[in-house]
């Protein structure tokens, strides 16, 4: 015989809007009708009276939120998992509940105090009794979800809310019988919205638009074909009816001012369960340790932010303050993760901000073998700009060729163990890489706020630069490069053809000319439009003296290439006296090399135009091995290639009159690194300007 369902309701009678924990209460302190609010609640429970058997549990005076019965806790079978409320304000409604259900004879289970788990409210079985959907963001720990998982013996799948206005879970997301699914899916991050989709068919998923999802129609609740809920659009119900569903609607506009409607007003006590589900749970759990300046760099509450954001959730563990100025600070963090895909983009993140393992914690990496030319094994380990150490054979070696987005690959050489970051075209048969992210550190620079302040290219700290800002910014890119060049250092300049179009040749060329580059790359079009001004005067068919379009001038380009091609290279141009000048000649003359890496869209091209993508990469990562500082001159492509292949520790400059560009190039989570939101060719004038006004030896320039 089937059991009868069961829920638990509150009466309103000490019900208030009395403060404000969620954003609903914004603005409606004391607003709530006490009558009202009793007549919309009774109506509601006469409904489910008619369907279903209602106990009730005395409602507390001082305890206004009572009346929200779906937190009290979480039930299936004879246990219940009482609530630990997040917020201060509801937390001494749990010694009610509690009193409540040990006097029904329930097995009552407890969290630990200080995790937070806000009941049925985030927690919501699958009405065939498959599984438990448990929330988290907001209210609940994900934390919680394994403590649930073995106590109700029931797999937990865990979904984070990212939308305010959704803080539990049962305010978006409605189970209902027949395995049909009610949800607003912007209330999800993109993980959850696909564990929804791989455990949902689309048939059976009911996405709701905003208006119906602000009425809080899926804080509804289902009892076999009936939904009640406070308001539906006429378009919800016809899907809904089609379905099979009968909606009853019944206003709780009382309820609403305190972000509930019909669901956070009833508890079920009564939940289906299949016989062959068990226990088991997604979520991962991990401990790091982080060692530094943590708080005056900000990087405590960068790694947390971190956490959080990418769908984790963390524990402080020990948190031990340095004492001096000069001391660094350790924390050892627990995170947990609802899946292992995510711990893994969490570790591989943090270790970039410096994580590692404790010590007694610490492990080798885990290694396997390429078994096809090209191609990586499943879960490698993605590397970063940033120094790095594997743990192999417990011993910790730095990883050589240091670039992004590579694989590493370990191996014995008669000098010992090594460790190699390969591009993924470059794996062989047989090469050992490094998969997950266990034994792997960072060598990134942990810096207080004194001493970055106070680097001598800190650009005034990484990031975009204001207009205001571009002439010191230029200033101390002056200084920096007159050191360079004076220590014999190298700087390597990838310019797009806007150079040219701007009329920033001439001051390019006069940097190569002085010795301030060491090092061309670009594409096609820089080396054609350079060779045309200089050889015609122009630049896409424009006077760069006048500013005009000379007629014909749309053949010119051409007209430069072919003449190139004729001489057989740019050099052989050189000597045959055919180009005079410009960026391209003073390469030639003062034996600076350089690489051109063709695309689709290129005329002719050059003749030293590299045409094979792979031999281009190639030469340009040899040209930039040594890279003291890189110019990156309005060319967002190239530019994006060049940062893949720079490790951390080079400086970059990225100059464009596009916000986005800059944006995009200088957030490297380098310090090294700026942006400088500004006309290229301006840009060009005014570091020439400065360099010819250092005429003493190098300083260091504070700002």
């Amino acid at each position: 015989m089937t059991e009868p369902i069961r829920f638990l309701m509150c009466a309103p009678k000490h019900y208030d809007v009395d403060y404000v924990i969620n954003p609903w209460m914004e603005g409606n302190i004391h607003k709530s009708s006490p009558e009202k609010a009793v007549e919309q609640w009774e109506k509601l429970y006469h409904v489910i009276k008619e369907h279903a058997i209602v106990d009730l549990v005395e409602p507390a005076k001082g305890w206004p939120d009572m009346v929200f019965t779906a937190n009290a806790g979480l039930v299936l079978g004879d246990n219940v998992v009482i609530s630990r409320f997040f917020h201060p304000e509801r937390q001494g409604e749990e010694p009610y509940f509690k009193e409540w259900f040990a006097a029904k004879g329930f097995t009552v289970q407890e969290l630990p105090k200080d995790l937070p788990f806000e009941g049925a409210g985030d927690a919501l079985f699958d009405r065939e009794g498959r599984w438990l959907w448990a929330g988290y963001g907001f209210r609940s720990e994900l934390d919680s979800h394994p403590y649930l998982a073995k106590w109700l013996d029931t797999e937990v799948l865990s979904l984070r809310l990212v939308d305010e206005r959704f803080y539990h879970l049962d305010t978006c997301f409605c189970p209902l019988s027949g395995g049909y699914l009610l949800y607003y899916p912007p209330a999800f991050d993109s993980y959850s919205n696909r564990l929804i989709e791989m455990r949902i068919p689309a048939e059976k998923r009911i996405a709701i638009a905003e208006a119906d999802a602000v009425n809080f129609a899926c804080n509804a609740v289902n009892i076999n074909s009936l939904v009640i809920m406070n308001q539906v659009s006429d378009n919800l119900k016809q899907r809904l009816n089609a379905r099979g569903f009968q909606v009853i609607e019944t206003p709780l506009t009382e309820f609403l001012k305190a972000g509930g409607a019909a669901k956070c007003l009833t508890l079920r006590v009564t939940e289906p369960r299949l016989p062959d589900v068990h226990a088991t749970t997604a979520v991962e759990s991990r401990t790091i340790r982080m060692e530094g300046h943590l708080l005056d760099a900000g990087i405590m509450n960068q790694a947390l932010d971190l956490i959080v954001e990418s769908g984790g959730s963390f524990q402080v563990l020990n948190f031990h303050l340095g004492e001096q100025r000069a001391s660094t600070s350790v924390a050892d963090v627990r995170i947990s993760a609802p899946s292992h895909d995510i711990m893994e983009d969490i570790m591989t993140q943090l270790i970039d901000l410096g994580a590692v393992a404790p010590p007694a914690e610490i492990c080798d990496t885990n290694l396997e073998v390429v078994t096809k030319d090209g191609v990586a094994p499943d879960d490698f380990y993605v590397t970063t700009i940033y120094p790095t150490e594997v743990r192999v054979n417990c011993q910790w070696v730095k990883v050589q060729n240091q670039r992004m987005d590579g694989a590493i690959v370990v191996s014995q050489t008669p000098s010992g163990l090594e460790a190699t970051c390969k591009i993924l075209r470059d794996l062989q048969v047989g090469d050992q890489v490094i998969v997950g992210v266990e034994g792997i550190r960072s060598g990134r620079k942990n810096l207080t706020r004194e001493t970055q302040s106070n680097q001598e290219f800190s650009f005034m700290g990484a990031g975009v630069s204001s207009e205001r800002r571009v002439e010191l910014l230029v200033e101390q890119i002056a200084w920096e490069m007159r050191h360079i060049r004076d220590q014999g250092g190298k700087v390597v300049v990838t310019a797009g053809p806007v150079v040219i179009h701007t009329g920033g040749a001439q001051h390019l060329s006069r940097l190569i000319r002085e010795g301030y580059v060491q090092a061309l790359l670009g594409g096609n079009a820089i080396a054609v439009h350079d060779i045309e001004q200089a050889m015609m005067g122009t630049s896409l068919g424009v006077d760069m003296q006048r500013g005009i379009p000379v007629k014909g001038g749309h053949r010119h380009h051409l007209k430069v290439i072919n003449s190139i091609r004729r001489y057989g290279s740019i050099a052989g141009a050189v000597a045959a006296g055919v180009i005079t000048q410009g960026v391209m000649y003073e390469c030639v003359r003062n034996q600076v090399p350089f690489c051109l890496a063709g695309s689709i869209r290129d005329d002719g091209p050059l003749p030293d135009t590299e045409m094979d993508l792979i031999k281009a990469q190639t030469e340009y990562a040899r040209l930039l091995e040594g890279a003291d500082m890189v110019l990156m001159l309005s060319t967002m492509l190239h530019s994006i290639g060049v940062g893949n292949m720079t490790p951390a520790g080079v400086k970059m400059v990225c100059v464009d009159i596009n916000p986005a560009v800059v944006t995009k190039l200088s957030d490297r989570g380098s310090i090294e690194s700026i942006g400088i939101v500004t006309d290229v060719g301006l840009f060009l004038s005014l570091l020439i300007n400065q360099l010819e006004q250092l005429t003493t030896a190098y300083e260091p320039v504070q700002v």
